[in-house]
């Protein structure tokens, strides 16, 4: 054994990039929102290679986990954690076609600096797996001497790190058609003091894969459509680490987590654990619409602490789920799925798409209002249908001799990167606008906490919930998804293809604009939080019922051959009998 004083030691540098906004500044935040799972898994690996002594019995591991939508990331900083080590790398992880401009700009002052780089992610992964590696970013990153890494880390990243002590990195780690187990391999897990920096929420996935065909995700096509799963003893391992941490906040991560086969297992060891040792976690799942037809499903997640549960709607026009192979969804049950939800008192999420071949900007006014005024669900997530690259529309596209924005930085599900059918791209825009605006009235947000309180929900998280999403996009132009607590600017941390401002101009224009933007945020919450207060006051004035299905969308389900089934046709029959018993306040 070699003593500790001639132990070398190797720095292992992870960074989860964040992207540029319109302006060209760094997307950050003092606390961001969404943690990052691949940063937490690799930072489990990392930690396992270091105790197991991975590079040899006499070199140290120092690893250092950053994600950059909550914490400023330099080269010289960087630079300095790696030459004070003596040796070491940066991995730029988890980086996503939007994040992979900024992922190639971290990267280049630190190759200038003959510092080892490797960047992986959904982009890597998705363009070798779909387009056989040809990409303009991915040769200028090869071009700089970047390795980059195609598939999961799990039982290859003490090669990687191997060969970055020897000085011999390969220019590409392709391991997209040699997907691993991740039973029993090291769990994901941050610091608290990393995890603080997001909201104090953890974040782990419990299972890897798909089954389904979705023609605009890049999952099926990285991740495999093969369920691979963690164990229940890794399982309760995260859990104890994240207690111990005293982090009790935790998003599963999973693309679909009931389609995880253990999924009521998972749930059992949780409820377990909260009921016999009183270690009482809450948790966000993202999940199908089909779920709640699993018996015990939406009960056991409310045992087991679900707090918000985020469904994949997509959207609610029958020949725009066809078109994306999302055979999936009925919508004849949508509102009954969302009911359950409801009665269990766990808040619900639904992503919808906007930009689907049949949409004009006039139908997807028309579907929203059809969405508030037909469907129970809490808070809607809008997006731009994006031919995200390792998917199949990109594929299409591509194929076709179709426009591709040439900027991966747009690539972020509500920037418009192609062109569409029936809309120019200003109504494109337009309607994305317009669906926030028309979903998050002050009108509906009473509705939505008035039909929380009505089920036994959580209004007042709610109404935390609708203030961030209606400021994040009426105040910040951001999306939700990348939101946080009080914006980072930096003057001289901005897209090269910007000028720097000078100091004169940047530092009075930031320091005003967070400042109203506060003020702003203050405002909105107090007024979100007096409608709850009132409902409070006054909580007979509405009465929890079911919704009507409207004449338009009845007819739709009754003539879409999607729908021409005996279980439609008696669900239309139901809500018409519904219909002649009607009574009471509207919703």
């Amino acid at each position: 054994m070699a003593s500790v004083a001639n132990k070398r030691r190797f720095c292992l540098v992870l960074v989860k990039p964040s992207h540029y906004d319109d302006d060209g500044y760094v997307i950050q935040w003092m606390r961001a929102s969404m943690p990052s799972n691949t940063l937490s898994a690799l930072y489990g690996l990392a930690t396992d290679c270091a105790a197991r002594h991975a590079l040899g019995s006499d070199i140290e591991l120092d690893i250092h986990a950053l994600d950059e939508t909550n914490t400023r990331i330099r080269a010289d900083d960087l630079a300095r954690l790696i030459a004070r080590a003596g040796a070491g790398m940066v991995m730029l992880v988890g980086v996503q076609s939007n994040q992979f401009p900024r992922a190639l700009d971290i990267a280049r002052p630190l190759r200038a600096r003959g510092i080892a780089v490797c960047i992986g992610g959904f982009h890597v992964s998705g363009v070798i797996s779909m387009l056989g590696g040809v990409d303009a970013d991915l040769d200028r990153a090869k071009a700089m001497g970047v390795s980059l890494f195609a598939g999961e880390a799990e039982g290859r990243l003490d090669d990687v790190l191997r060969d970055a002590l020897r000085g011999s990195l390969a220019l590409i780690y392709n391991f997209i058609d040699d997907l691993p187990s991740i039973a029993g391999e090291p769990v994901p897990f941050l610091p608290a003091d990393r995890a603080l920096r997001t909201a104090g929420m953890a974040a782990f996935d419990a299972g890897r894969g798909c089954p389904y065909q979705c023609s605009f995700c890049t999952i099926i096509n990285v991740q495999g459509r093969k369920s691979r799963r963690r164990s229940l003893d890794d399982i309760e391992q995260i859990l104890r680490i994240n207690y111990a941490q005293r982090l009790k906040s935790i998003f599963i991560t999973d693309d679909n987590f009931a389609r995880n086969k253990d999924w009521e297992a998972i749930l059992d060891r949780i409820i377990y654990l909260r009921e016999s040792e009183n270690l009482c976690f809450t948790f966000a799942i993202q999940v199908d619409t089909l779920c709640y037809r699993l018996p015990n499903f939406i009960e056991k997640c409310r045992r087991a602490g679900v707090r918000r549960a985020f469904i994949g709607l997509e959207n609610i026009n029958p020949d725009n789920l066809m078109a994306a192979k999302k055979r999936q969804n009925k919508i004849t049950e949508y509102r009954q799925m969302l009911l359950d939800w409801k009665t269990a008192g766990i808040i619900t999420y639904v992503g919808y798409i906007l930009g689907f071949p049949n949409d004009t900007l006039e139908s997807i006014l028309r579907d929203i209002d059809v969405l508030k005024g037909e469907l129970p669900v809490d808070l809607v997530e809008f997006f731009c249908l994006t031919p995200l690259p390792g998917s199949e529309d990109h594929v299409k596209v591509k194929e076709a001799g179709g426009p591709l924005d040439p900027d991966m930085n747009h690539y972020d599900n509500y920037h418009i990167t192609t062109t569409h059918p029936r809309m120019s791209r200003e109504e494109w825009e337009l309607a994305y606008r317009l669906a926030w605006q028309r979903y998050y009235t002050f009108d509906h947000i009473e509705t939505v906490l008035r039909r929380l309180m009505a089920a036994g929900g959580r209004p007042g998280k709610a109404a935390f919930l609708l203030t961030w999403f209606k400021g994040s996009v009426d105040l910040e132009n951001i999306h939700p998804l990348e939101g946080g607590f009080f914006r980072l600017k930096f003057r001289r941390d901005r897209r090269p293809i910007f000028p720097i401002e000078p100091a004169w101009r940047f530092y009075p224009r930031y320091f005003s604009e967070s400042a109203v933007k506060l003020v702003r945020w203050i405002a909105l919450y107090m007024r979100i939080r007096g409608i709850y207060k009132a409902i409070q006051r006054n909580p007979d004035r509405f009465q929890y019922r079911d919704i009507a299905i409207s004449p338009v969308v009845e007819t739709e389900l009754e003539t879409h051959e999607m729908f021409r089934t005996e279980a439609a046709q008696a669900y239309v029959s139901q809500q018409r009998r519904l219909e002649k018993h009607r009574h009471g306040a509207t919703v």
